[in-house]
């Protein structure tokens, strides 16, 4: 027996948390996303977007969400982008960890569409860029995780 999640975003509702530093990058994950939702059969009624200070606040964000039981999936979108001093490793990691927290501990697929790049140039790539959109494959997995727990319940 084989137990998988279909791709059927019709009827289900969509919190998406997007860091407001990195903007650009940002904005263009966000596109990713409600393009990969609205793709799948879900529509813009169904998107509701958070706006937070920057990646670091994503996951308070996100875990008020989670216990609101409003949605039936979480996706978080950012960019954090190294720099000159240590401030990349604790705002990646801290971001990494509070996400997968909520994750463990909600009621609901929470998704981590945060970028995690050395360049700009990179991060651009990964937001609509040639190697693709991390915002559009942050959406198609929570799809497919709330159709999957769906099933296991």
């Amino acid at each position: 027996m084989v137990v998988q999640g279909s791709l059927d975003a019709k009827g289900l509702r969509f919190a998406v948390v997007i860091s407001r530093f990195n903007e650009t990058i940002s904005n263009r994950l966000l596109d990713g996303a409600k393009d990969c939702i609205l793709r799948h059969g879900g529509n813009e009624e169904s998107i509701t977007e958070f706006y937070c200070p920057g990646s670091f606040e994503i996951p308070v964000v996100a875990q008020r969400l989670s216990k609101s039981g409003k949605y039936d999936a979480i996706i978080c979108l950012g960019a954090v982008i190294r720099g000159d001093t240590p401030h990349f490793d604790y705002v990646a990691g801290e971001a990494a960890k509070g996400i997968a927290q909520v994750a463990l501990s909600g009621g609901c697929p929470v998704m981590f569409g945060v970028l995690t790049t050395d360049t700009t140039d990179q991060a651009m790539e990964r937001a609509g860029g040639k190697t693709g959109n991390r915002g559009w494959d942050a959406a198609l997995g929570a799809i497919e995780m709330v159709r999957l727990l769906e099933q296991i319940k």
